[in-house]
């Protein structure tokens, strides 16, 4: 993207407003998302799986957290995203600037919203690749399944994209990098 384009559509971004309906703004190559806000089980998956990676990091990664909330903002790429859920070490949330910077996120968890499916599925898979993250997830509430994306690099076409998948159905003990998510409590929508 463009960077003038990039700053102009990030100054629209920090002027709308955050009210709801609307929970978040982000910024693809598409241009300015708007995120609706999320429906109860959407919020209780993210909590869920929030509790059972920090209960797994808290034993084997101190100071590393699964957290809900920072945007993650990649300035060279003009990209500003808002996963459902991001882990990271910490010491980052303390940090001055407003935005995660991509670098430090070890992965990120989105949870499918019934009304815009695509911007999980086909441009974060795009973007977080891009931003060098290393493993994302994805949770689908509409079909109960997971998927587990991880190795970024380049694809066939040289675009940056991930080159592993795997999928799984809610009930499984899902693999996720070093961590495992029991998904028997998450419910569809």
């Amino acid at each position: 993207m463009d960077p003038s384009l990039y700053a102009r559509l990030r100054a629209i971004a920090d002027e709308l407003p955050v009210t709801p309906p609307v929970w978040a703004v982000e910024i693809g190559a598409e241009g300015i998302v708007m995120m609706m806000s999320p429906v109860k089980r959407h919020e209780l998956i993210t909590f869920r799986l929030g509790r059972q990676l920090n209960d797994q990091l808290a034993r084997t990664r101190p100071g590393v957290i699964a957290h809900s909330g920072p945007q993650i903002e990649s300035v060279p790429l003009g990209r500003m995203r808002r996963p459902d859920l991001v882990v990271l070490p910490e010491a980052v949330l303390e940090e001055e600037d407003a935005f995660v910077d991509p670098a430090d996120v070890l992965l990120v968890a989105e949870v499918v919203s019934a009304s815009n499916p695509d911007n999980d599925y086909t441009q974060k898979t795009r973007d977080y690749p891009a931003m060098g993250i290393p493993l994302y997830l994805i949770v689908d509430p509409r079909k109960g399944t997971l998927s587990v994306l991880s190795d970024p690099g380049p694809g066939p076409d040289g675009q940056p994209r991930y080159r592993a998948r795997h999928d799984h159905v809610f009930g499984d003990h899902v693999p996720v990098g070093p961590w495992t998510v029991d998904t028997t409590g998450f419910l569809t929508y």
